[in-house]
């Protein structure tokens, strides 16, 4: 199993150490920067610096180049969906889109929103995109073992040009690459403060995230859900209002830089997780944040 890893800027993707890890640390890193992305994975790492993000190109001359590998993996990263099926149809191959597990013998793959897990005998050779959070990844102890790739991409590719980068919406990025999270619990009283917290998340460039007693509620659509059976996410800064903190709600976490909680419960799990603990109502706190931010805006 080979794990193919798209690389911007030196940066490893959401769920490329994840995708390396599943493929017993052997990893291809194409791209641009991608000697400071390998300084990130263990194992042995193949490097190809092939410049800004072509999916079709690079699936052109990696159709060759990896023509031996029978279990090509990218992780569901934004250009791992892209070059994923690009490069299993150059390839001719089968293509498993937001697989849970990979394994030579069987796939999983989430299907009807992450409700329904499909598990797949696998064939003898496939591409496959592996979701971001769904598996924990061990600390590099020893450096990877880097080796180049030359890689000649063609002229007579057409790719799409692009004209600009726009930064991503906080209201609307998927949550499992969201890099700040604001979310509420049962502690939360009604839907008016689910929309306080979306005018929260706004102001400070997060995205809303729930526990599934809100989803189940319809406060907010079960795609904001995180947990065992929702999303799992990993951000910078994890803010909890009203949040009690059960297991399977806090299995979905990841590893969160900072954890902010607000509870009335001082000794809820999640309270006993914070980098902060503010022992307070949840909604009280919440309008005094969106009241006080108001005020710096003007």
């Amino acid at each position: 199993m080979l794990a193919l890893i798209p690389i911007r800027d030196g940066m490893l993707p959401a769920g490329g150490a994840e995708t390396a890890e599943e493929c017993g640390d052997r990893s291809l890193l194409i791209g641009s920067g991608v000697d400071s992305a390998a300084a990130h994975l263990g194992g042995s790492v193949r490097v190809c610096e092939a410049g800004v993000f072509r999916p079709a190109a690079w699936a052109a001359a990696l159709a060759t180049a990896v023509a031996e590998e029978a279990i090509i993996v990218l992780p569901s990263s934004p250009d791992g969906r892209d070059l994923g099926p690009r490069l299993a149809a150059a390839l001719d191959r089968p293509f498993f889109a937001g697989a849970v597990s990979v394994t030579p013998e069987r796939v999983v793959v989430a299907r009807d929103g992450g409700h329904a897990m499909h598990s797949i005998g696998a064939p003898a050779a496939f591409v496959a995109t592996l979701q971001v959070g769904v598996r924990g990844v061990d600390p590099v102890v020893t450096p990877a073992e880097i080796s180049a790739l030359p890689l000649d991409l063609p002229c007579d590719v057409h790719d799409a040009v692009v004209e600009r980068v726009v930064e991503p919406d906080a209201a609307t990025i998927d949550l499992a690459e969201a890099g700040r999270i604001v979310s509420g619990g049962a502690g939360l009283t009604g839907a008016e403060q689910f929309r306080q917290l979306a005018d929260l998340g706004a102001r400070l460039g997060a995205s809303v995230g729930a526990t599934r007693v809100i989803t189940d509620r319809g406060w907010v659509g079960h795609e904001r859900q995180i947990g065992t059976t929702g999303v799992v996410v990993d951000p910078q800064l994890y803010l909890a209002f009203g949040v009690s903190g059960a297991v399977q709600h806090t299995s979905g976490l990841g590893h969160p830089e900072h954890i902010i909680s607000i509870n009335t419960d001082a000794h809820c799990p999640m309270m006993q997780l914070a980098d902060l603990a503010v022992v307070a109502d949840a909604n009280e706190v919440l309008v005094e944040l969106v009241a006080l931010l108001g005020n710096c805006d003007g």
